[in-house]
């Protein structure tokens, strides 16, 4: 087989990289500036009802909205690429400070998040295949497939009234209580959450997981392996789960993405101070530089996890990276 050079290789990903993340800030730019709403209104508040067309016209000026929508984009790219994005109109400060302000509890919520749903997933993957259509395995199923199609937004309105309404046993919003925000507290705002964003995907990747095991089960290899006299424990533990572990590495890769878009609703019901409900209000109140950004570090994550997936996809078929069909036995 012919191998690429590596830096090729990794150039041509990367160059997708940087053609992928320029269009998305164009369609995005200029999406934003063509939908409907007032951008001046998150700057000056009701002030900006009240204005003349004189006071109109110098307010768009100050905030760079008076030129051509190309010319605009043109200026802001400059200033993006010297790593000047701008000001949020809304919180009058850097937009990057915004961020970094935020970022830490979407991290939190989306990485403790991750963790769970793939340690589940797995656990949960491994304890099907080993009662492989037994009552446990079909009740797991069967109760797994409901969960995974209850939209999150509604989950989370049922957990709030229940919990939070009813019971008063967890708080319904936000990261910490006001005047608090030890561990503790922030482990308590984070159940519900937490709840949401692993229910709406951990059966999901838990039933790939399931199927992909239960194949390798039937393979070759384990069928000589149970001939030599090893356990059925032996098996599922030492062979077959390093067998699927090229798949898991790909799938957690794969997943990110649509980790990241339930973290961003989850936050948005729950008034949770992060990332989601920074886009949420961005798009809102057409803050217009906050927006750009926002959106371009969530495409960016998404690209680089689509590309990573495919280079772990490619290491595990090196057909895939070389361009090659797979081989066909022909019985003549």
């Amino acid at each position: 087989m012919r191998q690429k050079n590596p830096f090729l290789y990794y150039g041509r990903k990367l160059l997708g990289f940087a053609v992928s993340v320029f269009l998305l800030s164009l369609v995005v730019f200029c999406t934003a500036r063509l939908a409907p709403g007032d951008p001046l209104v998150s700057y000056y508040g009701d002030r900006a009802e009240k204005m003349t067309p004189q006071e109109r016209e110098q307010a768009e000026a100050r905030l760079g909205l008076d030129e051509p929508i190309h010319v605009q984009y043109v200026r802001w790219l400059e200033n993006a690429a010297c790593g000047n994005f701008g000001i949020s109109y809304k919180y009058k400060t850097d937009v990057i400070s915004v961020i970094a302000g935020r970022l830490p509890n979407t991290l939190i919520l989306g990485g403790t998040a991750f963790l769970l749903i793939f340690a589940g997933a797995l656990a949960l993957g491994a304890l099907c295949a080993w009662n492989e259509e037994n009552f446990l395995d079909r009740t797991v199923c069967k109760v797994g497939t409901i969960v995974s199609c209850i939209p999150e937004f509604w989950l989370s309105l049922v957990l709030i009234l229940v919990f939070a309404v009813q019971l008063r046993w967890l708080p319904s919003s936000g990261a910490y209580t006001i005047g608090g925000g030890g561990l503790a507290d922030r482990a308590v705002h984070l159940i519900l959450p937490l709840t949401v964003t692993a229910a709406g995907h951990l059966w999901y990747y838990a039933y790939m997981i399931r199927n992909k095991l239960l194949e390798e089960i039937r393979s070759d290899y384990v069928l000589l392996a149970k001939a030599k006299g090893l356990s059925r424990r032996a098996v599922l533990f030492q062979h077959c789960l390093r067998g699927v572990l090229p798949t898991y590495l790909s799938l957690m890769a794969i997943s990110v993405p649509h980790i990241l878009g339930g973290t961003y609703i989850v936050e948005t019901v729950f008034s949770y101070p992060g990332i989601g409900t920074l886009s949420y209000e961005s798009a809102r109140y057409q803050d217009y530089n906050l927006l750009m950004l926002l959106c371009l570090i969530s495409g960016s994550v998404v690209i680089l996890c689509n590309i990573l997936a495919q280079i772990i996809s490619e290491w595990i078929d090196p057909r895939m990276r070389s361009g090659e069909p797979p081989e066909v036995t022909k019985h003549g």
